[in-house]
């Protein structure tokens, strides 16, 4: 009978091959990055659908922002909330933005170095 412990073990090596590949396509997919307006509370689950889906999300808030600047602010606090619940990082981008991002990205902020030196001012 001939010696089949060499085909057993390159199947073997081969399905685990496989299964890693699948492992590492399922975690870490895709990620897109999305602009969209924020026109009211109801996008708030849509938003964090995306995000939790892994996405990268840009709001311009001034459509929310005409109605209700009340809206805006909890809109804002129950992101940040979210955002912090799944690890994930929120920033402003000028005045009308906001970048919602998942766990796996983080996003940059320039520290400014902390000088002793007056700052000038006009005369």
């Amino acid at each position: 009978m001939p010696n089949l412990s060499g085909i057993f073990r390159r199947s073997k090596k081969a399905e685990m091959k496989k299964i890693v590949k699948v492992k590492a396509e399922g975690s870490y997919g895709k990620t897109y990055l999305k602009a969209m307006p924020l026109r009211g509370l109801s996008d708030l689950d849509t938003i964090k659908n995306d995000v939790t889906s892994g996405n990268i999300v840009i709001l311009r808030v001034t459509p929310l922002a005409n109605k209700s600047i009340e809206d805006v602010k909890r809109a804002v606090n129950e992101l940040c909330e979210f955002a912090e619940s799944i690890s994930g990082d929120i920033a402003r981008l000028g005045e009308e933005r906001i970048v919602i991002c998942p766990s796996k990205v983080r996003i940059w902020r320039e520290k400014t170095p902390i000088s002793n030196k007056p700052i000038p001012t006009a005369a």
